[in-house]
């Protein structure tokens, strides 16, 4: 057999592992653990708070995350926490009452609280059945009138109708301080209903992008949403700066918010890029946008998608359609794009093979594209016509 042969059937092989070995092997659900907590009766809406030695917390803000009631195991609550977190503290009743550190190790554990200093963790399982599995979830929140009580989150997977909680109203949400309920739900999800007293008040179906949401729900059960908090600082504007190839007439910059879709400006191909003298070309644009993309030629050849960080000042180096680098600080060596129209084409490289087999680099590639398929990691580009 020849050395190329041997070559492609030995990664087909590797290939077949990848593609066909247990998913755990890429799950999520191995960088998690579960915590369970029994509290004492007068404790109330428990959560946790975990981080790791090196003082990360595995959760934005103070109490931490709220904890799920164990349907199948009264007066005991379960959360899903990040492996690294070493530390753990459960609390309740708005965080007025809490265990002290708690220090674990990276495996499933179950605390037995009988008070604040009384507190015996075991990572034998203490509840009766299967141990859920690991999935991972957004965070929903609403705002609803004051008649609605007992809010609750219904969510499910459109058009097959897998339910993601088992029975009507689902799942409770948790009040906030802010006047906003939480509950999470799985990542799968692409509409919600939020309902209250019992299920009895209710908003219309809401068709929804699997990211962190906002709804306000009026007195009639109408409801908006937005994929960015309200209660979040208003962004300052943000400067982006770019250079774009020399044969791309009129450069112009849209920008929008992902995943929502709230647009920067009102038409494609968005706000002309302004030359600044200094070998840039820059704009200012409203600091909640985080996806850009950069065009010329009035739109009609453009970048991919550009994910920014919001709040950001950016620059972009635009080689060509395909390639753009995007920075937070100025580059050092940016030398302005290419004119590709007058560019000295590279010569073509013959690749790498033997008679009768295929080139290694197309089979490295094909490898790099199906493993990536098996971890779950895809890229998606969408492109804005005129």
């Amino acid at each position: 057999m020849s050395r190329i042969k041997r070559w492609t059937a030995a990664l087909l092989a590797l290939l077949f592992l990848f593609v066909m070995a247990p998913a755990a092997a890429f799950a999520e659900g191995d960088d998690y653990i579960l915590i369970y907590a029994q509290v004492p009766q007068d404790w109330q809406a428990p959560h946790i708070w975990a981080w790791a030695d090196d003082g990360t917390n595995a959760f934005a803000a103070w109490p931490g995350e709220a904890m799920e009631a164990d349907a199948d195991n009264p007066g005991w609550y379960r959360c899903w926490v990040p492996a690294t977190a070493t530390n753990i503290i459960i609390n309740a009743s708005e965080g007025t009452v809490q265990t002290k550190d708690q220090k674990i190790e990276a495996k499933n554990a179950w605390f037995t609280i009988a008070g604040p200093e009384d507190v015996t963790v075991s990572y034998d399982q203490q509840t009766e059945g299967e141990l859920p599995e690991y999935v991972a979830t957004f965070k929903i929140h609403a705002q609803v009138p004051e008649s609605w009580q007992d809010v609750g989150l219904w969510a499910w997977l459109d058009p097959d109708g897998t339910n993601a909680f088992e029975a009507w109203p689902g799942k409770a949400m948790a009040a906030g301080e802010d006047g906003w309920y939480t509950a999470a739900a799985p990542v799968w999800v692409n509409r919600i209903i939020v309902n209250g007293n019992g299920g009895e008040v209710q908003t219309e179906d809401l068709s929804i992008d699997p990211a962190e949401i906002w709804v306000t729900v009026a007195e009639d059960g109408s409801a908006e949403f937005t994929y960015n908090d309200p209660n979040a600082p208003v962004a300052e504007d943000i400067t982006v700066r770019v250079k774009a190839p020399a044969d791309w007439t009129g450069p112009c910059l849209w920008a929008w918010s992902a995943p929502d879709g709230t647009n920067a400006f009102t038409s494609w191909p968005g706000e002309p890029l302004e030359d600044t003298g200094d070998g840039w070309l820059a704009l200012t644009v409203p600091g909640w946008v985080n996806s850009l993309i950069v065009n010329g030629n009035e739109g009609s050849v453009q970048t991919g998608d550009l994910s920014v960080e919001p709040g950001k000042d950016v620059w972009v180096v635009v080689t060509d359609a395909e390639n753009a680098a995007v920075s937070y600080e100025e580059p050092a060596d940016a030398a302005p794009a290419p004119d590709s129209a007058s560019a000295p084409a590279a010569e073509p490289q013959a690749p790498a093979e033997e008679p009768g087999g295929m080139a290694v680099g197309v089979i490295v590639a094909i490898a790099a594209v199906v493993i990536l398929a098996a971890g779950g990691v895809f890229l998606a580009m969408k492109k804005k016509k005129q």
